[in-house]
């Protein structure tokens, strides 16, 4: 019995006499095969230690930060880790909620378009409509429905340009990053375009403004009397055979300067576009000038639009478009308009009545007061307007405090939606205007180094309109009692059936008349075409929500309403660099210098 410690070697004399044969002998009896192995297995230990080596390289440059490194480092480290994150995939990061929910609510904007369609349209059942509207001579084709029943308003329109281009100028670079600048400004000259076609924008002087096409009152009208209209007919816009109303009107100071603060804004947006930013210029100063000289309210001048979108002042209006043709052009009448206290006092600026602090297509008061505290903040031009100046800003900051909970100014529903419209229907749209400017006003705040504001004796931080902003927009993306998105197409769940003409029919080559297509508004199926990104009217002042299309209170969506939306949301979204900064210098591009320069001091003294 061999020992414990005896080698396995000695069991097998032969293999004891192999295992000693030298290297040569060993290759002799090999044939030559050991050789061969030898340097295969070279070749493969090289290789296997050369791939570790580089995925090692790899792993630890693909790690460094290159904005981390300071100028003189390297030029070829950069060179190198471009040339690696381009040849090896990296995950890519998930955009945040806000930033979702913005490329879907700029879609609702596409599903709105009058007029002959471009082919990127990308709402694949819309088609071309409204190819006859206007009048004898004159041609109104284009612009965007404002709802769900396809008429054109220039009032709430204008609005929602103009906030649309308010949200670009100041934060076009999340717009970028996000990818969406170019089909935002895309919106916005397709709504301006419109726009210019409803006067004439050639001229110093107008006496006109067609100003809506298509008539939404229903009242005494049968099939026997009358002509069909926008809310007594449902059906595909694309399928529209009757004679469209157009309403004109000769005194309408609101409509007229709303439509410039319009026109003006945009051409900030379009500043680099020359010659398209000198026409709307233009036509923004002629439209203020009509505006000036024929005072009216323009739902005194047409019946129909008093039923859907009454004025009931144009004080408001009168500062908003003096303000935004005071940052398109640098002309400081503007400014001087703007800061009129007569002006002020006739706005409601010093009365806090029932809507002060409610910014909406009908009240431009608060949105002026941020505007104009925007100027004193950043360049404070001192006399002779910092007296009113001063006034607004104070303003802005008492509104901003009758936002935060702790003063109860706005009672809000059980779930934290703010009641800015005392429990009335369609409370969204007032909501979504209010979390824009509550979250641009804390952004100037931040972007001047200011930590926050003063509620009488109390501070508060900038962080707390933020939470605001974000409260508000998450109840309406789904954080409330019903679980229930607001926005079609964002969340597991939002309403199924919009009241929406063209949402309800199906695009199904059948031509369903006035009166057929009441049977897609009554059902109870759920819409054939999804509308992305559609802002409804929301929920009552229970939180309660009725998905039924023919109660529009509940489920019609608005050009006013999702232009605040898209604010708001490209606001809060966390996309690019310097996420939480604003576009400081893009507003004041055409504002001249608060202060003349020094005058050269005298020639060097000469022995």
């Amino acid at each position: 019995m061999a020992n414990a410690g005896d080698d396995d070697t000695s069991k097998n004399p032969n293999d004891f006499e192999k295992a000693n044969l030298d290297e040569a002998q060993e290759s002799r009896l090999l044939g030559g095969r050991k050789e061969k192995y030898v340097h295969l297995g070279r070749t493969i230990c090289v290789t296997i230690l050369a791939v570790a080596f580089i995925v090692g390289l790899i792993t630890f440059i693909v790690q460094i930060d290159p904005h981390d490194q300071s100028d003189s480092s390297h030029d070829n480290d950069g060179l190198i880790v471009s040339i690696i994150r381009k040849v090896i995939p990296r995950k890519q990061l998930q955009p945040d909620k806000y930033t979702q929910a913005l490329r879907k609510a700029l879609m609702f904007f596409n599903a709105q378009r009058s007029g002959p369609l471009p082919k990127h349209n990308n709402v694949s059942w819309r088609g071309n409509s409204g190819m006859k509207d206007g009048v004898i001579g004159h041609n109104l084709v284009g612009g965007f429905y404002d709802g769900g029943d396809a008429i054109k308003f220039n009032f709430p329109q204008s609005f929602a340009m103009t906030m649309l281009s308010w949200s670009v100028i100041e934060y076009s670079g999340k717009y970028k990053a996000s990818g969406e600048l170019n089909h935002v400004k895309e919106i916005i000259k397709w709504g301006t375009d419109y726009l210019l076609k409803t006067f004439d924008n050639s001229a110093d002087t107008i006496d006109r403004i067609y100003a809506q096409v298509g008539t939404g009152d229903t009242s005494g009208w049968s099939r026997r009397i009358g002509t069909p209209n926008e809310h007594w007919c449902w059906m595909r816009p694309e399928d529209m055979d009757y004679p469209r109303d157009v309403h004109e009107c000769h005194r309408c100071t609101d409509l007229a300067a709303e439509m410039a603060a319009a026109l003006a804004s945009a051409s900030i947006v379009f500043k680099d576009n020359k010659k398209y930013s000198k026409k709307l210029v233009h036509g923004a100063e002629t439209l203020y000038k009509f505006a000036r000289d024929k005072r009216g309210r323009y739902t005194a001048d047409i019946a129909d639009a008093s039923i859907f979108y009454n004025s009931t002042s144009y004080w408001d209006e009168f500062i908003w478009g003096a303000t935004w043709l005071y940052y398109a052009t640098g002309n400081t009448s503007y400014l001087e308009r703007a800061t009129s206290r007569v002006l002020a006092k006739h706005a409601g600026a010093f009365s806090a009545g029932v809507n002060y602090g409610i910014p909406s297509w009908e009240n431009k008061l608060t949105g002026s007061q941020v505007l104009l505290s925007r100027l004193r903040i950043f360049l404070s031009p001192g006399y002779p307007y910092e007296d009113m100046l001063s006034t607004f800003h104070n303003q802005t900051e008492n509104v901003m405090c009758s936002y935060l909970p702790v003063f109860r100014n706005f009672k809000r529903t059980k779930g934290g939606l703010i009641k800015l419209n005392y429990g009335a229907p369609q409370p969204l749209q007032y909501v979504v205007q209010a979390a824009f400017l509550a979250n641009l006003y804390a952004d100037y705040l931040d972007a001047a180094g200011i930590p926050g504001w003063y509620c009488g004796p109390n501070f508060f931080t900038t962080q707390l309109m933020h939470d605001f902003a974000k409260t508000q927009i998450d109840y309406i993306l789904g954080k409330n009692p019903l679980k229930m998105s607001y926005v079609v197409g964002f969340g597991q769940r939002y309403p199924k059936h919009v009241h929406h003409r063209a949402a309800s029919i199906p695009k199904n080559k059948i031509k369903y008349t006035c009166e057929g297509g009441w049977k897609w508004r009554d059902t109870n199926k759920p819409d054939p075409n999804t509308i992305i990104g559609a802002m409804v009217g929301g929920p009552d002042k229970h939180d309660g929500f009725r998905d039924v299309r023919a109660n529009y209170n509940y489920t019609e969506p608005t050009l006013a309403g999702n232009a605040g939306l898209v604010a708001a949301l490209v606001g809060l979204s966390s996309k690019g660099k310097a996420a939480n900064s604003i576009d400081m210098s893009t507003m004041f591009s055409k504002v001249p210098p608060m202060f003349p320069p020094m005058a050269p001091g005298p020639a060097p003294w000469k022995p």
